[in-house]
């Protein structure tokens, strides 16, 4: 790992003859965004708003994953469904809570009580939703295979 603090550039290019906005960043792949439904946009591109969620979720697996394996859990899946809740505070739009739901199929000799401590260990160490304001809660379903 390199040593902290640690710079993402991302540059995001609009027109004026479509609603489309292209997401570049070095080495990646391009993605397009729009306007959600929500905000009378046509709902058939990733949004802010979904793009938000989906990076609360990934970083969420990507630092289960991690944990898991310095905690040598074995398991076969694991899902993360992010929902957000957008309201306005003071007139201004922004994220007021943060709900994470995991799914995770568990194997080997192991534990529940273990299982939820990685789990909660993992919602506490996401740094996305470390660097939100909203309030983040979890509930898990942890199977057993």
């Amino acid at each position: 790992m390199e040593p902290f603090p640690h710079h993402y550039t991302v540059i995001a290019k609009g027109t004026t003859t479509n609603s489309h906005v292209n997401v570049s960043s070095a080495g990646l792949s391009d993605i397009k965004t729009d306007v959600p439904v929500e905000f009378g946009g046509p709902g058939d591109q990733w949004s802010p708003e979904s793009l938000l969620m989906a990076a609360v979720a990934d970083c969420f697996v990507l630092t289960f994953r991690a944990i898991a394996q310095a905690s040598k859990l074995q398991w076969d899946q694991v899902r993360c469904e992010a929902t957000g809740t957008l309201d306005r505070i003071d007139r201004k739009p922004q994220f007021t809570a943060v709900q994470l739901h995991i799914a995770l199929d568990a194997t080997g000799d192991t534990n529940e009580e273990r299982v939820q401590r990685i789990l909660d260990k993992a919602e506490e160490g996401c740094l996305i939703t470390n660097s939100l304001g909203a309030p983040v809660s979890m509930t898990t379903d942890i199977k057993f295979n």
